[in-house]
């Protein structure tokens, strides 16, 4: 069974001693319907002691020691769960708050990857990452994206670099220049454990990663905030035109070759993501209309969107495997973004999901009963008690 709660309990439970069973190290994923037939192995499990979580703590992933809850710390989290389920680094090689040293001082690296099975020293540092606070600057000058690159310069063997605050991410590679010094170019992702960085811009089937905690939710909230900043667009409009881009990803899964993505020149160039809008064109036009005529009509047939945006929210998305990613995990990000944009002005809101999981272990729903949810709106109540019964 996979864990998805180390970060800590809900407020509501705060002292409650909980059981936490982790996936046995054998356990491999095997995708249904299409991709049936494949197995992709899963991350290596993570053995944390938990206890009672004091108030105002988390228990971190990769340490399970209590740190402070805070607005970084939950951005720090999502992604310390992603470099292992994801990217599928072991947590042993994974190190939080590591010490480095830059010029004459010492700074911590919010989280450190290191070369698989070495010392955690500063000269085997591999990935250097840097989580911050939503609603933090890339061009602020003591937490942006040039801290990021200070640290990487100061590690003499670090390949790759990532800033996020939840709501922007950015990936760095570094690069030999002309004069034998290094430089820091943006790519679309850092490469996962024994992939090639050439793979991480393009990755295949094989490669694509089910999203874990709030990960997706984090890609869903950066396109669409993209699209809406960048086009001018109203928050449904940017929302319609984000849905025919997650509907061309999760048709495109479905097909026998993928063609839901983007190159590092066609996400950097604006005359090369021409042909990148060409090509997710036609993956909406052959795979999506086809299929779902009756939601999208003939009088909008055409991603709405610039060439540029296009790309940037197809590089956000491309590594996901959203077929494999949990049911949970792609409910909590669709509702977040619909709900930011359908309900209310309309009527329309989603039952949180505590209060879905209280109601359905007070009915305790079993296999062979019958649920009816007359206002399902997207499934709440329903996938929780399916979960619960199954």
């Amino acid at each position: 069974m996979e864990c998805d709660d180390v970060a800590g309990p809900p407020a509501s439970l705060v002292g409650w001693p909980r059981q936490i069973k982790l996936r046995p190290p054998t356990a491999r994923l095997t995708p249904k319907g299409p991709l049936a037939g494949m197995t992709t192995p899963l991350a290596p499990p993570v053995t944390i002691s938990t206890g009672t979580v004091p108030e105002g703590k988390v228990g971190d992933f990769l340490t399970g020691k209590h740190v402070r809850d805070t607005p970084e710390e939950y951005v720090r989290q999502n992604l310390e769960k992603a470099l292992v389920r994801q990217y599928k680094y072991d947590p042993q090689d994974c190190a939080p708050e590591f010490a480095i040293k830059v010029g004459s001082s010492r700074k911590r690296v919010d989280v450190v990857v290191f070369k698989p099975g070495t010392a955690h020293t500063q000269e085997n540092a591999f990935i250097l990452v840097e989580t911050k606070r939503a609603g933090t600057s890339t061009s602020s000058r003591t937490e942006g994206v040039e801290q990021l690159r200070s640290y990487m310069a100061a590690c003499p063997n670090a390949r790759y670099g990532l800033w996020t605050n939840g709501d922007e991410q950015l990936c760095l590679a570094k690069r030999l220049d002309d004069v034998g010094g290094y430089t820091a170019e943006e790519i679309i992702d850092i490469p996962a454990l024994g992939q090639t960085e050439a793979d991480a811009q393009r990755p295949r089937r094989k490669d694509l990663k089910p999203a874990t905690a709030d990960n997706l939710l984090f890609a869903f909230r950066r396109c669409h905030n993209y699209i809406a900043g960048t086009e001018g667009k109203q928050k449904p409009e940017a929302f319609w035109e984000l849905l025919k881009l997650i509907f061309s990803k999760i048709e495109d899964e479905r097909s026998r070759q993928l063609d839901f993505y983007v190159t590092a020149a066609e996400r950097s160039n604006a005359t090369s993501a021409s042909s990148a809008k060409t090509r997710i064109q036609k993956v909406f036009d052959d795979k999506v209309l086809t299929k779902y005529s009756a939601i999208f009509p003939a009088a909008d047939t055409a991603i709405d969107l610039k060439a540029t945006v296009v790309a940037y929210v197809v590089s956000q998305l491309q590594g996901f495997s959203l077929l494999a990613s949990p049911v949970d995990v792609k409910g909590v990000a669709y509702e977040e973004i619909v709900g930011s944009n359908l309900r209310g002005d309309r009527g329309e809101f989603f039952t949180p999901r505590n209060a879905c999981r209280m109601a359905v272990t007070m009915l305790n729903p079993q296999p062979h009963e019958r649920i009816i949810d007359p206002s399902a709106g997207t499934g709440g109540f329903l996938i929780t008690a399916m979960n619960h019964a199954l």
